[in-house]
């Protein structure tokens, strides 16, 4: 249901449809009712047309099929030339897009719309190739065989028993700004057919003994002739709409059904149901809405019903608000281009109706353009019972008449009060005062019955001959009236007002309670927290039971109930799953499974959807109204919503993961094969040295050799296990095997190690002689302070000092490897721990073999944290240069 406003403004939605067309090519297909009938003949006629008058058309795939009338057309065309892609062993030449992107013509001619592409084409359907060059902003035309639109492929096996695998979307072709019908009726086609001039003549006997009979080129033509119509009059009405141009035009039938809460709406429902397939017209359903109106629930209930039966039998349901109800009713009609109107015939006739003319007679005086049906009532439909004046004067409770007889009795004592202290020709209006207290207090019945009350106060208490209800002078009398008129007028008027405010701040309440409700359900990240959300809202909100099921494998699943609930049975859980699968409303007050105490509604946006929404429904309380539908649905489409973010951010985290992943495979990858690629290359070509010319080379050539071979060795060892380490690391399977280690052993080692692989920088080893003992893992330590001195060498200059010192707190021993080099840049400092950081060495470019998989600083930081210490760099350390690593171990409670 829609609520339209009167506002005479352009469509939003037809203005939004515009403003995405562009920056896009437009596209124009050339829809036929079968092969031959001249689709391509007639874009290719157009298109010199069009190249005559200076646009730029080029050909980018015409299909002739051998039609020579078809190829000479071609002449004096650019034709692009076609992409070859092997398939099954054989050379097949497809439509290039690429090659057309990159011409970028005015005018793109590319037949055959439907045409499934080569595997290995960049898209699977030619059609999404089109999508392509529009989204590039080319112009681009077509042509399509009716047989080939998705809705209409059973309805074409169904006529030529010939199942059609090419399709198109209808809502591809439904986005087409020009459609152009190629007709041709069967026998002609049938004559061109014979001639050669479709197919050669053996597949052309085959045709006609199959696809091509009469009866059914007959069918295919009245397809496409009501296709065609359907699209033109869909792109009149966006025209329309967009620009705010009130119809109707009778380019096409367009009925609307006029509903309310009469006994005769059914009838009108069912009449305008007749008509519009009598006509095979599109149908609406609307009823008007007044605002700050309450109708009572008898009045609701047949208003819903005639709406649903509306809705059940295809009818497109809109709610209307306006005080003018044939004023709203034209002017949608109007805006909607509707050229008939069928609404029910009023009961009033005689002086009522000259006096006070129903809504048809209003309709039939207003409307000029457009034709109006009046549908008689039935036999057995009665009129609306009369309603007692004490409910029409919303006299329900006896206190409401005293207020307003305290208020009268108030008016007398002020007027004698007034009267005593100044003589006043006039009281009116202090009794007026009365009948706008009780319209306020109490509404306009208890107003009415207060102005009645001060009339006969007024005449007897004020009005000379006092005490009496005689008037004496006759312009007495011709105030007295006047004042009832004024009285009934103003209590009226208050008494709406009031029930308008009240209807107003209702309305208020339940949108706070809608804004609450999405600002809560934004705040949630999970499908079960949004569920538990949903159901109590809903449950706050309805005063009824609510139940959430969400999917769980191929199933659904209860996910949150208020009040709560531990299961469902059998035949609420199958109204569910009817209602998931169907996306469709099932269960209480719908067509399906009726007589269960649950309404379930699918819980869906766009054409995903995420759960059900159940509403219970007992013995005590009433079906809920049209009011209350609105707002289950509008509290249902913002669980859709909440829902589907949640899924948005699953998928997005998932996504960022794999790309995450992806990146880190990728950057591993190129890491090992290019720092593996080195030390084997050079082992390689060292032993290949040996074997080649061993004996031609002298002991120290072979003793430099084997030397190379062995540190190239020993850098590709230290590179897998820096591998399985932070592997290790990552899946938290370090294993530690403590002991009591000399730090000052550790670092003779990694320094001797260092010098022995070739290292040129002086490394200095300042370690106090009283250096306590930690407790650590001896390889795992070795490992991680190796890392940070290597790390230190690679990315100092030949003559730089590397210097391994430490300092003492009661915590931790903090050892500290600090160079003179170049330093790090501040902004590298919270990523150098990171896996894959690299940094270019001093003086060396970004292939030096020496840089690493990147992985050292991120090795030494786990094996530090693993061991409940820390790892942590600071630059500049002296003078703007230098760098420095600390590496905190902690200290045990007591030593050896």
């Amino acid at each position: 249901m829609s609520n339209v406003t009167a506002t005479a403004r352009g469509s939003p939605d037809a203005l939004l449809e515009l403003a995405r067309k562009e920056g896009r090519g437009r596209l124009k297909i050339f829809v036929g009712a079968a092969p031959g009938v001249g689709k391509t003949f007639a874009m290719l006629t157009a298109a010199h047309h069009e190249k005559a008058g200076g646009r730029d058309v080029v050909a980018g795939l015409i299909e002739t099929h051998g039609r020579h009338e078809t190829e000479r057309l071609l002449d004096g065309l650019e034709v692009l030339p076609r992409h070859s892609i092997v398939y099954r062993n054989q050379m097949m030449r497809e439509f290039d897009i690429d090659a057309a992107l990159e011409r970028r013509p005015d005018l793109l001619l590319v037949d055959e719309y439907a045409h499934t592409n080569v595997s290995g084409s960049r898209h699977p359907k030619r059609w999404q190739d089109v999508d392509e060059l529009l989204a590039a902003g080319i112009d681009v035309w077509t042509t399509l065989n009716i047989q080939h639109l998705e809705s209409l492929n059973d309805v074409v096996l169904k006529i030529s028993k010939v199942r059609v695998r090419e399709t198109v979307p209808d809502k591809v072709f439904d986005r087409a700004d020009e459609i152009v019908l190629v007709d041709l009726p069967p026998d002609e086609l049938l004559k061109r057919l014979a001639e050669g001039k479709v197919y050669v003549q053996d597949t052309a006997v085959r045709a006609v003994e199959n696809f091509f009979k009469p009866q059914n080129l007959t069918a295919l033509r009245e397809l496409s002739l009501r296709r065609a119509a359907e699209r033109v009059d869909a792109a009149l009405i966006e025209r329309m709409q967009a620009q705010a141009i009130e119809g109707p035009w009778a380019a096409g039938e367009r009925i609307l059904a006029c509903v309310g809460p009469d006994p005769s709406s059914p009838g009108v429902v069912r009449a305008a149901k007749r008509l519009a397939d009598l006509m095979d017209a599109p149908w609406l359903a609307v009823t008007v809405e007044r605002p700050g109106s309450n109708p009572d629930a008898a009045s609701r209930k047949r208003c819903d019903d005639a709406i649903k039966l509306a809705e059940s039998l295809g009818a497109e349901v809109h709610t209307l608000t306006g005080v003018d109800f044939p004023e709203e009713l034209l002017r949608f009609a109007r805006f909607e281009n509707v050229t008939q109107i069928v609404i029910g015939r009023a009961e009033g006739s005689g002086l009522r109706g000259m006096l006070w003319p129903s809504l048809p007679q209003q309709l039939v005086r207003r409307s000029q353009d457009i034709a109006v049906h009046l549908v008689p009532r039935q036999s057995d439909q009665r009129p609306l019972p009369r309603v007692p004046l004490s409910v029409r004067l919303n006299a329900s409770t006896p206190a409401h008449l005293l207020y307003a007889s305290v208020a009268v009795a108030g008016a007398v004592g002020v007027g004698k009060l007034i009267v005593g202290a100044v003589p006043t020709p006039n009281l009116s209006i202090v009794f007026l005062m009365a009948v706008l207290f009780s319209a306020i207090k109490s509404g306009v019945g208890p107003a009415i019955y207060a102005s009645v009350l001060s009339f006969l106060a007024y005449n007897f208490f004020f009005i000379p001959p006092v005490h009496t209800f005689t008037i004496a002078e006759p312009y007495e009398l011709l105030a007295l009236i006047m004042y009832l008129v004024v009285a009934f007028v103003a209590a009226t008027l208050a008494g709406r007002l009031r029930e308008q405010v009240r209807v107003s701040a209702n309305r208020v309440r339940a949108m706070r309670r809608l804004y609450e409700f999405t600002r809560r359900l934004s705040g949630l990240a999970t499908p079960e927290t949004i569920a538990e959300g949903a159901a109590s809202e809903i449950y706050a909100s309805l005063a009824r039971g609510v139940v959430v099921l969400l999917p769980a494998g191929d199933d659904l699943e209860l996910a949150a109930a208020w009040p709560p609930e531990d299961e469902l049975d059998a035949a609420a859980i199958t109204a569910a799953r009817w209602a998931y699968t169907h996306n469709e409303p099932a269960g209480t007050d719908t067509g399906t499974l009726p007589m269960l105490p649950w309404r379930f509604l699918p819980v869906r946006t766009g054409h995903v959807t995420y759960g059900v929404i159940g509403v219970g429904r007992n013995k005590e309380t009433a079906p809920l109204d049209a009011e209350s539908r609105a707002l289950l649905d509008t509290l249902t489409e913002q669980t859709a919503a909440a829902l589907e973010r949640a899924s948005l951010t699953r998928e997005m985290v998932s996504a960022r993961t794999a790309t995450e992943t992806e990146r880190v495979r990728n950057t591993l990858l190129a890491s090992i094969s290019h720092d593996f690629r080195t030390p084997l290359a050079s082992i390689l070509g060292s032993a290949t040295s040996m074997l080649s010319y061993g004996d031609k080379i002298d002991a120290a050539g072979q003793r430099d050799l084997l030397g190379n071979i062995r540190q190239e060795a020993e850098a590709l060892d230290e590179m897998v296990r820096n591998l399985l380490s932070i592997t290790r690391i990552e899946a938290g399977a370090l294993e530690l095997r403590r002991d009591w280690l000399d730090l000052r052993e550790i670092a003779a080692r990694v320094a001797a190690a260092a010098r022995r692989r070739g290292a040129q920088q002086q490394i200095e080893i300042a370690l106090p002689s009283d250096l306590p003992l930690v407790r650590a893992d001896a390889t795992l330590a070795e490992q991680a302070v190796g890392n940070v001195v290597n790390n230190a060498l690679q990315h100092t200059a030949p003559a730089s000092r590397v210097t391994i010192d430490a300092t003492l707190s009661s915590a931790t021993v903090d050892l500290r490897i600090t160079d003179d080099g170049m330093g790090i840049d501040p902004a590298d400092l919270p990523m150098l721990f990171e896996r894959f950081t690299r940094r270019t060495p001093a003086g060396q470019d970004s292939t030096h073999r020496g840089q690493g998989t990147g992985l050292g600083l991120a090795i030494a930081k786990g094996i530090m944290a693993a061991h409940g210490g820390g790892i942590s760099a600071e630059s500049p350390v002296d003078q703007g240069r230098g760098a420095r690593f600390i590496l905190s171990f902690p200290r045990e409670a007591t030593e050896p």
